[in-house]
């Protein structure tokens, strides 16, 4: 597929423990078309699997939220991205990883859109015929604080 899709990060520089930690993920439209992503397994949709990498002074912290088996998706489950736009999705990691021990924390998204389409007919595909597109994003790192 010859799309392109680019993706950015965010996150506080410093948090206390205890506190959310909210990471904020962009997802830009550099071409001339419209792009049809699944939010499976992206922060469009929320924090329900494990898809960021997250360390604590270099030791990596386990996954511990939701793990959601799935039917097919619907086409509700596609976030259209007009070309030149960005869309966002906001989450608390702090929900699904360890940050109560103060250190230096780095988040990764473990990057890839299970299923991107460059036409919204023929949508919702089946699992079967997915389009995967990776996609890299820069890593942010947070300072927990007493």
């Amino acid at each position: 597929m010859a799309t392109t899709l680019e993706c950015a990060l965010s996150a506080p520089a410093t948090v206390k423990a205890g506190e959310p930690v909210e990471v904020v993920f962009r997802l830009s439209n550099p071409t001339a078309q419209p792009l049809y992503v699944l939010d499976w397994h992206t922060p469009l949709e929320g924090l329900l699997n494990n898809i960021f990498q997250v360390t604590r002074d270099g030791a990596e912290i386990s996954y511990a939220g939701p793990m959601l088996k799935r039917a097919n998706p619907g086409a509700d489950d596609y976030v259209a991205v007009a070309p030149g736009a960005t869309v966002e999705g906001k989450v608390n990691v702090a929900l699904a990883y360890d940050f109560t021990q103060p250190g230096r924390y780095r988040i990764a998204f473990q990057g890839r859109l299970m299923d991107v389409a460059t036409q919204q007919a023929g949508l919702p595909h089946t699992m079967d015929g997915f389009r995967e597109l990776p996609v890299k994003c820069n890593e942010v790192e947070t300072t927990v604080t007493p």
